[in-house]
C-alpha cells in the first residue's frame, strides 16, 4: 500500500511552526501531528493478514490545508 504524510511534526516540517506560503500568497503557522501517529499506520498497515491490503492511506494534522496541493 502507498501511504501519504501530511507535516508529522519532525525537523523537516519545523519550519512550519514560524508560518509558510499558501497557495493564497499569505503566510500562516501550519498544523502539525505527532510522528507516532505515521507510526501507528505503519504497524495497521503491516498488521493485516496477507489477504487484506490498504492500497492509498493518508495520514495529516487535522486541520491541515489539504485541497488544491500539490
Amino acid at each position: 500500500g502507498q501511504i501519504d504524510i501530511g507535516n508529522a511534526a519532525t525537523n523537516m516540517t519545523e519550519r512550519m511552526t514560524d508560518g509558510v506560503p499558501q497557495a493564497d500568497g499569505s503566510k500562516k503557522v501550519e498544523p502539525r501531528m505527532h510522528v507516532d501517529n505515521v507510526a501507528s499506520a505503519v504497524v495497521y498497515m503491516a498488521s493485516l493478514s496477507l489477504e487484506a491490503n490498504v492500497q492509498f492511506m493518508t495520514v495529516m494534522a487535522t486541520t491541515m490545508p489539504y485541497i488544491g496541493r500539490g
